[in-house]
């Protein structure tokens, strides 16, 4: 029986994070199931909340807001066993060097931390709710297929239309270019212009792509081993098609896989917040250009696809100036 570790990164969410861990817990997997929930240092009462009603989850609660690499990497390396835990009552704390710190982290309630490493991690956001057998279905396609490093579902938005971003190509230069310019928008269909969103694809096939989304990854956690946890240059934003070009690159092969469909409330933390996760963004496009293909893509093309970058993060705020907060948005 294959065993599985779920990450589910919270801030100040407490309402949406209920919803998804009682979909998980809603039925029994066939796979030996392990749920993380790392808070980041949410003002409100989430962590109280999975004390009280997830007693079975495991909480770690962070000091700080580092972002999404940094939340999840929390719970990453402490399921692939690098953090050191020492053990204070009821507690246990777990360690970890922070140059020019002694941070700690609280896991509470202790249920007592695994014998084994799992087979497989999975990311999840809070703002999901997983249908009954969508865990058993995604680890059953990997289990069938070995050369596959990472798997994702069909994601719905909540109005049942396709989370577009659940499946995607890396954001070369030209498939920038052309994003950037509008004409994926303009031309959708064509497997020339609307590859950022492979919006040419057949939503309920199943396909090779270059990445799935954060929201909802599985990965073998040998492949964490091999390539290493999220960067934590990215702060909200691009660090899971970061690590899928990094996966990519070990040889490991990402399938989109739409039997498994689960439902993503996008944008309903982010919005709280639109200007900041707006900036979040767009700087996570121009670190994603600056590490992968700025040192050989010509300075000319560099700085024009900095500027369509720069245009659009404006164009994106001065909207959601002018607009109700209620109906902000990112993106």
């Amino acid at each position: 029986m294959p065993s599985l570790a779920v990450v589910i990164l919270n801030y100040s969410r407490a309402d949406l994070l209920a919803d998804c861990l009682r979909s998980i817990y809603a039925a029994a997997t066939r796979s030996a199931l392990d749920v993380w929930v790392v808070d980041n240092a949410s003002p409100d009462d989430s962590a109280a909340m999975v004390r009280r009603d997830f007693p079975q989850a495991r909480l770690l609660v962070s000091e700080r807001n580092g972002g999404y690499a940094y939340g999840n990497n929390l719970a990453l390396r402490v399921i692939l066993g690098d953090k050191e835990t020492r053990r204070q009552g009821d507690k246990e704390t777990l360690y970890h060097d922070v140059p020019g710190s002694a941070e700690h982290l609280a896991l509470s309630p202790s249920p007592s931390l695994p014998l084994s490493v799992p087979d497989y991690i999975m990311l999840l956001n809070n703002d999901t709710v997983v249908p009954p057998g969508a865990l058993d279905g995604l680890v059953d396609y990997a289990e069938a297929h070995a050369d596959v490093g990472v798997v994702g579902p069909k994601l719905v938005l909540a109005d049942g239309t396709l989370d577009k971003a659940c499946r995607r190509s890396f954001p070369t230069p030209a498939v920038a270019f052309y994003r950037l310019s509008g004409l994926s928008a303009l031309f959708p269909r064509s497997p020339r212009f609307g590859r950022y969103n492979l919006s040419y694809l057949d939503p309920d096939a199943t396909a090779d792509v270059d990445a799935v989304v954060g929201a909802c990854m599985l990965l073998r956690t040998g492949v964490v081993r091999e390539v290493g946890v999220l960067d934590e240059t990215f702060f909200m934003y691009g660090e899971d098609l970061d690590w899928a070009y990094r996966i990519k690159q070990y040889g490991w092969r990402v399938v989109y896989y739409p039997t498994v469909t689960v439902l993503h409330y996008k944008r309903a933390a982010s919005t709280r917040r639109a200007i900041p996760s707006i900036r979040a963004f767009y700087d996570a496009m121009r670190i994603f250009h600056r590490k992968h293909y700025a040192a050989t893509t010509a300075a000319p093309l560099n700085a024009l696809i900095e500027l369509g970058i720069t245009c659009k993060e404006a164009i994106a705020l001065g909207r959601n100036l002018i607009r109700p907060a209620a109906a902000r948005r990112v993106g």
